[in-house]
C-alpha cells in the first residue's frame, strides 16, 4: 500500500495545466495566432520573436494590447486487465480519462519607443503558458495501481476487517462465526475517489534596447524578468476493497459489502513560487527591398520555486522520504525548474509590397536544462512534463514553420501559417502523469487598417497532435496507454501608433 499512495502522490502531484516545468511560450499575441512564422517580421506584435526588428519602425510611439482563449483536452485512453475489477465498470479492461484545461484570458501588452537609431521596448505575457486543468475522475496510473495493490492486499487484510464489521450491528454475530465468515470473503473488486486541480502562471517581463547600426543592420540587448506561481490541490482518497461472503444455509444468508483502507487517503494543498531572469539577444539584417532575417537567441533562465504546503498525515509521511516524488512538494522545498534556452532563425521574402511569405526555424535546448522531476511545455502544447528527468529527453525540441501575409486592399491584410513540432521524446518518459506529441498547428486570420493610428489583429490556431501508443509490461499483463490531445487558440489585438 506504501507504494500505491507513494504512486498516486507522483500522479496528484503531477496533474497541472499550464503549469510547472521548463516552459516556453511563443504564442504572445493575436498576431502570432493568424500567422506564426513571425521571426524576420517587423512589426510592434513582433517585440518577443524579432526584437532586433523594431528599429526599422517609425519613429515615435507604438503599442500592441491583446487577449488570447485556449482551450484544451488530453485524453488518455488505458487498457489495463485489472480495470475489469473496478466496482463502477465490472469486466471492462478499457477506460478513457479526460483532462480538460483552459485559459479563457491570456493579457498581453507592448511598448516601443522609437527615436532615430534607437528603440526602447517593454513587453509583458505569459512567458511560460498560463491557466487550469482538472482531472476530475484521475488517471489510469491512479487505478492501475489501486487494482494491483488491492488485489494483493484484499487476502492478507479483508478477513480482519470483515470479522470486525460482522461483529458490530447490524449482524452482532460472535466472534467465533464473524471470524469463520471473514476467512470466506471473496475480493470482488475495488473503487477509488481521486482529482487533481492544477493553476499556474508564469509571468515574463522583458525589457530591452535594440541599436540601428545603419540602414540594414540592428542589434538588441535585452532582459526578461519571469514570475512563476503555481498551485496543486487534489486528493487520492476512499480506497475501499469490495467483497462478498456465501450464504451458510439456517445461519447466514449471505452478504455483498465493501471494507474502506482507512489511514491511506491522501491530500495534497501546494502553492510554488519563483522568479527568474532570461538574457537576450537579438540581430535583424535587411539585405534588400525583397529580403529580411532575424535571428535571436535566448540563455537559459534558472528558477527555483519555492513550494508553501498543506499536507495530510500520510502525505507528509511520504514528503518526509527523498526518494518519493511528493518529497519536491514538501513544505519550504525549493524546486528547480529552468527554462531551457532558445535559439531561432528566420527569413522573409517579399516578392512585391503587398505579399511577404516567412520561414522559420526554432531549437529549445530542454537537454541542458535542469528541473526536479519536471520537464519542458508549451503554450500552444500545454501541460507540463512531471516525475521525470531529462535523460529521457532523446533529443532537443525543435520546430519548423511557414507563412504569408497579402495586403488585399488598404484596409485588410490576410494571413495564414503553418508549423511543424518535434518533441524527442522516448517512451519511457510517456505517461499519462506528464506527456507530449509531436504535432502540427495551423493559423490564419486578419490584419483590419481602419486608419493609420490603429490596426486590429484577429486570430484562430489549432493543433494536430500525432496520437501515440505506448505499452508497458507489468506482473498482471501488458497496460496500454493511448494518448489524445486537441487544443485551440482565438485571439485580438489592437495596435497604436503616435
Amino acid at each position: 500500500m506504501k507504494k500505491l499512495i507513494l504512486m498516486a502522490a507522483i500522479a496528484a502531484s503531477s496533474m497541472t495545466a499550464l503549469a510547472g516545468g521548463l516552459l516556453t511560450n511563443t504564442n504572445q499575441n493575436a498576431a502570432f495566432l493568424r500567422q506564426m512564422s513571425q521571426d524576420a517580421t517587423i512589426d510592434i506584435t513582433n517585440i518577443y520573436s524579432n526584437p532586433a526588428g523594431l528599429a526599422f519602425l517609425n519613429d515615435g510611439w507604438h503599442l500592441s494590447v491583446n487577449s488570447q482563449s485556449a482551450f484544451q483536452q488530453r485524453n488518455i485512453t488505458t487498457t489495463f486487465p485489472l480495470f475489469a475489477m473496478n466496482a463502477t465498470a465490472p469486466g471492462e479492461t478499457t477506460r478513457e480519462f479526460q483532462g480538460k484545461a483552459k485559459a479563457p484570458v491570456i493579457p498581453s501588452v507592448s511598448a516601443v519607443w522609437n527615436h532615430k537609431k534607437w528603440s526602447v521596448s517593454a513587453h509583458f505575457a505569459l512567458g511560460g503558458g498560463g491557466g487550469k486543468c482538472s482531472f476530475g475522475q484521475g488517471l489510469g496510473s491512479f487505478e492501475s495501481l489501486v487494482g494491483g495493490k488491492i488485489a494483493g492486499l484484499a487476502p492478507a487484510m479483508l478477513p480482519t476487517m470483515i470479522t470486525q464489521g460482522l461483529q458490530a450491528d447490524p449482524y452482532n454475530l460472535d466472534p467465533s462465526t464473524a471470524a469463520t465468515l471473514g476467512s470466506m470473503a471473496q475480493y470482488k473488486g475495488y473503487s477509488i475517489n481521486s482529482s487533481m486541480d492544477g493553476t499556474s502562471y508564469y509571468f515574463g517581463l522583458q525589457l530591452g534596447a535594440t541599436y540601428k547600426f545603419n540602414e540594414r543592420v540592428a542589434g538588441f540587448v535585452g532582459l526578461r524578468g519571469v514570475y512563476a506561481t503555481c498551485s496543486y490541490d487534489g486528493y487520492v482518497k476512499d480506497i475501499t476493497a469490495h467483497y462478498s461472503i456465501p450464504a451458510i444455509p439456517g445461519a447466514f444468508p449471505g452478504v455483498n459489502g465493501s471494507a474502506p483502507l482507512a489511514g491511506y487517503d491522501i491530500t495534497l494543498n501546494c502553492d510554488q513560487k519563483g522568479f527568474g531572469v532570461t538574457p537576450i539577444i537579438g540581430l535583424d539584417v535587411r539585405a534588400n527591398e525583397h529580403w529580411n532575417f532575424g535571428a535571436k537567441y535566448e540563455l537559459k533562465t534558472r528558477i527555483r520555486l519555492e513550494n508553501s504546503s498543506e499536507l495530510s498525515p500520510m502525505a507528509q509521511q511520504m514528503a518526509a522520504d527523498p526518494t518519493s516524488a511528493l518529497h519536491n512538494y514538501a513544505d519550504g522545498k525549493s524546486v528547480a525548474s529552468d527554462i531551457p534556452g532558445i535559439l531561432t532563425l528566420g527569413a522573409q521574402y517579399s516578392p512585391c509590397s503587398k505579399v511577404r511569405i516567412n520561414a522559420a526555424f526554432h531549437e529549445y535546448f530542454d537537454k541542458s536544462a535542469t528541473a526536479t522531476g519536471k520537464q519542458r511545455n508549451r503554450l500552444t502544447d500545454t501541460l507540463p512534463w512531471e516525475g521525470m528527468t531529462k535523460d529521457g529527453i532523446e533529443h532537443n525540441t525543435w520546430e519548423l514553420n511557414a507563412g504569408v501575409e497579402w495586403d488585399i486592399c488598404k484596409y485588410v491584410t490576410i494571413s495564414g501559417s503553418w508549423q511543424r513540432t518535434c518533441y524527442g521524446l522516448s517512451d519511457e518518459y510517456m505517461s499519462d502523469m506528464s506527456f507530449n506529441l509531436s504535432n502540427h498547428m495551423v493559423g490564419a486570420g486578419v490584419r483590419i487598417n481602419p486608419c493609420d493610428l490603429l490596426s486590429i489583429d484577429l486570430g484562430y490556431m489549432h493543433t494536430f497532435y500525432q496520437d501515440r501508443d505506448v505499452v508497458t509490461a507489468t506482473a498482471v499483463g501488458p497496460k496500454t496507454d493511448h494518448y489524445v490531445r486537441k487544443n485551440d487558440v482565438l485571439g485580438v489585438g489592437l495596435n497604436f501608433n503616435f
